[in-house]
């Protein structure tokens, strides 16, 4: 098994590997240039989307800057955005559904270290070549969601169709579907029911 199948199957892997660099780097080059073009050239920022993340039906809205470790791990359904500063560290898969708002300052973590100083630090080999261990769990966001800003989605994570998450929430638990929830950590406050339609409230004024 390679480095990147153990990565992306939750096992320790080698995050030195020189492949897994390789497609850091690549990710990286792309998000920077996605980064330093001009929002109105949106030829453009697609083309350079399609060479980032997975092929998909619609290509999410993402507003600059945004940063990857491997975008080529990070599925985004239809409709789906993302304001500024969108960090998403893709070791393992990232699922995002259909229309998932995603506010600004939002960070999608799926890596994790080991928690003993001598199997987390960075070794060296009798070859030269250095090494350390880490693994990852995956996230998946469901359909409909909301995220707000300063958002942190931890690996290991899903969160339910049509949920709104709190601004600053750190979440590190399942969030079960058409939930209002915030804090650190994340907590259900109440379900989202049809008592929270605007619809009266917009027509009326």
């Amino acid at each position: 098994m390679t480095e990147r199948e153990k990565m992306i199957n939750g096992k320790l892997y080698n995050p030195m590997d020189k492949e897994l660099e390789q497609l850091r780097l690549n990710a990286r080059k792309l998000a920077r240039k996605y980064n330093l073009t001009d929002e109105d050239n949106q030829e453009e920022q697609a083309q350079i989307l399609r060479k980032l993340l997975p092929a998909t039906e619609e290509l999410p809205y993402l507003q600059a800057p945004v940063y990857f470790d491997y975008g080529c791990n990070t599925y985004f359904g239809k409709f789906s955005s993302a304001n500024f500063n969108f960090t998403c560290l893709d070791v393992c898969e990232i699922h995002i559904g259909d229309n998932v708002m995603i506010g600004p300052n939002v960070t999608l973590a799926t890596p994790m270290h080991p928690l003993l100083p001598e199997e987390r630090n960075v070794r060296k080999k009798e070859d030269g070549s250095f090494y350390n261990l880490e693994y990852a769990k995956p996230i998946t966001i469901k359909d409909n969601c909301w995220l707000a800003s300063n958002v942190v989605v931890c690996g290991g994570v899903t969160i339910g169709e049509g949920c709104v998450i709190g601004a600053g929430s750190v979440v590190t638990r399942d969030i079960p579907p058409y939930s209002l929830a915030a804090g650190n950590p994340c907590r259900v406050i109440r379900k989202i029911t049809e008592k929270d339609h605007m619809s009266d409230r917009i027509e009326k004024n």
